[in-house]
C-alpha cells in the first residue's frame, strides 16, 4: 500500500510540472516584447504627425497673407486715389480747326480734390442728341494712366463726323462725361454748333480718345 501511494503521489507532481510548463510557455509567447515591436507598420501615425508642425498650411499661409499685401502696396500712382467726380471740374471746348473733315470736342478734367489722384484710361462719353442717346466708341490708342496732381488739368478729344448734306442733321445738346472707374455722371453743354449726319444707326461715329489725347484748346 505504501508503494502504491509513492506511486500516485509522483504522477501527481510529474502531471503538476507538465502543467506549469505549458502555462510558462504560453505566457512567454504572448508577452514576448520583441515580438510586438516587429509587426510596427512603416510610414504611421508618427511620421504624419511630425510633418503636420512643420506641414505646408502654415508655410503656404504666410506665403499668401504676404502676397496679399504686395499687391496692396503695388497700386499705381504712388498709391494715390482714382479721381472721383465730385472732386473733378469738366468743361468742353470746341476743338475743331478749319479744314478739318471731322468736328472735335475737347474734354477737361480738372483736379480740385486737395490731394493728387488716378485716370485710367478712358471715360465713358454719351451724347445727348435730337434722335436720343450716343455713345462714344473708343478709339483703340494706347491708354496710360494718368496720374492727376491737384489742381492740375488733362485733356482729351471727342471725333465726330460733321454733318455737310445741307440738312439740319442731328443737332447735340449735352455731353454726359463719366470720369474712368466712376459711376457717377457730369453733364457738359455741348459746345459746338456742328450738327451730325444722319445715319442708319449700325454703329457709332463718335469716338473718344484716352486720357491726355488732347491737348489744351485743342486736339493733339
Amino acid at each position: 500500500m505504501r508503494v502504491r501511494k509513492l506511486t500516485f503521489a509522483a504522477l501527481a507532481v510529474a502531471a503538476t510540472l507538465s502543467l506549469t510548463a505549458c502555462n510558462d510557455e504560453d505566457l512567454t509567447g504572448q508577452g514576448d516584447p520583441s515580438a510586438a515591436s516587429t509587426v510596427s507598420p512603416s510610414g504611421g501615425s508618427g511620421s504624419d504627425s511630425s510633418d503636420s508642425p512643420d506641414g505646408s498650411d502654415g508655410s503656404d499661409g504666410s506665403e499668401k497673407a504676404g502676397g496679399q499685401q504686395d499687391a496692396g502696396s503695388g497700386s499705381g500712382g504712388g498709391g494715390a486715389e482714382k479721381c472721383r467726380t465730385d472732386d473733378l471740374d469738366i468743361s468742353a471746348t470746341d476743338g475743331t480747326i478749319d479744314g478739318d473733315t471731322e468736328g472735335t470736342v475737347v474734354v477737361e478734367f480738372r483736379n480740385l480734390g486737395g490731394k493728387d489722384c488716378v485716370l485710367a484710361a478712358y471715360a465713358g462719353v454719351d451724347l445727348k442728341t435730337s434722335a436720343g442717346s450716343l455713345s462714344a466708341e473708343r478709339t483703340g490708342q494706347e491708354a496710360d494712366t494718368v496720374v492727376l496732381k491737384d489742381g492740375e488739368s488733362t485733356f482729351f478729344g471727342v471725333g465726330y463726323p460733321m454733318n455737310d448734306s445741307g440738312g439740319s442733321g442731328v443737332s447735340v445738346s449735352a455731353l454726359l462725361v463719366t470720369p474712368p472707374n466712376e459711376t457717377k455722371s457730369f453733364s457738359v453743354e455741348w459746345p459746338s454748333s456742328n450738327t451730325l449726319p444722319v445715319t442708319d444707326g449700325s454703329g457709332s461715329s463718335v469716338k473718344v480718345g484716352p486720357m491726355g489725347s488732347a491737348g489744351q484748346g485743342g486736339a493733339s
